[in-house]
């Protein structure tokens, strides 16, 4: 039997049956790079990055804790400024950050420099950050761990300025110096601390769910 178009009904029923298998298969296809762009787009799972976040900042744990000790700074008028430096810090958000506070203070013992930052880690970008808020000033600033502490740098057009730190045995020493290419570096920045114990901040402190 034919139709009106000479075709044989079974050539016609073949052809039917695999335009619509085809039309399945495109389908199915369809989908499944709707799903796999859908997936993509939101990323690993929060368990993952938090635990991948984990991994990376619990190496900083001997940086937990009070330290105090002393410190210096040259002033933009040239002047050296001494001060008592003390810092706090402590794991934050299950541990996958590391929050610090630094406060300096003067001779009266009142607060001349106050400054806050918080360390954390990119599992995608795998670089840890420094995110620092300090006289009015806020910045990103890539944080390079070592050995026995860490470096991280400041921007500053033609010149860097780099802070290096050494923490080891209970004590911290820290210097910053600007650098400018073909120059020596100029120190304008030292302090030299001691642990002198144990601190639950950030994390303690929540507020309860009742």
């Amino acid at each position: 039997m034919t139709n009106v178009l000479n075709i044989p009904c079974s050539e016609l029923l073949a052809f039917r049956l695999i335009r619509r298998v085809t039309l399945k298969i495109l389908a199915t296809a369809v989908l499944v790079m709707f799903l796999t762009l859908i997936c993509a787009a939101q990323g690993p799972d929060p368990a993952t990055l938090m635990a991948a976040q984990k991994e990376a900042i619990a190496p900083f744990s001997y940086m937990d804790g009070i330290w105090r000790g002393p410190a210096w700074t040259i002033l933009p008028s040239g002047q050296k400024h001494n001060v008592t430096q003390t810092e706090r810090i402590g794991p934050f958000l299950e541990g996958t950050v590391k929050v610090i506070e630094g406060r300096g203070y003067d001779s009266e013992g009142k607060t001349s420099f106050n400054a806050f930052g918080i360390v954390s880690y990119d599992p995608a970008k795998k670089v840890f950050t420094l995110h620092s808020y300090a006289q009015g000033h806020v910045g990103d600033f890539v944080f390079i761990p070592t050995t026995d502490g860490y470096i991280w740098e400041i921007p500053a057009g033609s010149m860097t300025i780099r802070y290096i730190a050494n923490i080891k045995n209970g004590g911290w020493h820290e210097v910053g110096d600007r650098i400018v290419s073909g120059k020596d570096p100029v120190r304008f920045f030292e302090m030299t601390l001691k642990r002198i114990g144990n601190t639950d901040w950030p994390a303690a402190g929540a507020v309860s769910w009742k």
